[in-house]
């Protein structure tokens, strides 16, 4: 991986560690402006317990090493959670900011996971050290009917 690959992988990844994070823990306190902004755009209050939940365990997915299959899962529970919240804003008619903050976080998170190094995709080796257990499985030989 190249350095510059590598710092726009870390930097796009710790944009939405942080996106995740502290959105997940805001959701999770039912902080007065977040709660405002759901019950805004509709939703009930108790969404933000379940999404909040979801963006913490899922900021912490991210970060963590190895697991190549969970981080594909959260990458994508990201992109649904932030373009929902990007369509939510534009059919609410929310102005400018809020629907461009969103996209470019999203952007972000799209970023992120296009730039990650091997060791983080589905076909890397999970243990190392005493045998190596791949996520890819080998195409079974079947043998030929005749």
């Amino acid at each position: 991986m190249s350095k510059a690959r590598s710092i726009g992988f870390w930097t796009t990844t710790a944009a939405t560690v942080f996106i995740l994070a502290s959105g997940g823990v805001a959701d999770l306190m039912h902080a007065s402006a977040t709660e405002a902004g759901m019950t805004e755009l509709g939703y009930p209050a108790y969404v933000m317990t379940i999404l909040g939940f979801w963006k913490v365990l899922g900021a912490m997915a991210i970060l963590a090493p190895r697991f190549p299959l969970g981080k594909g899962w959260d990458y994508a529970g990201t992109f649904f959670d932030l373009t929902g919240d990007l369509v939510s804003h534009i059919a609410h008619g929310s102005g400018v900011n809020p629907p461009f903050y969103t996209g470019s976080f999203a952007v972000c998170a799209v970023a992120s996971w296009a730039l990650r190094p091997a060791s983080r995709t589905l076909g890397a080796p999970v243990f190392r050290g005493y045998g190596v257990v791949s996520w890819r499985a080998e195409t079974p030989q079947v043998p030929a009917v005749v």
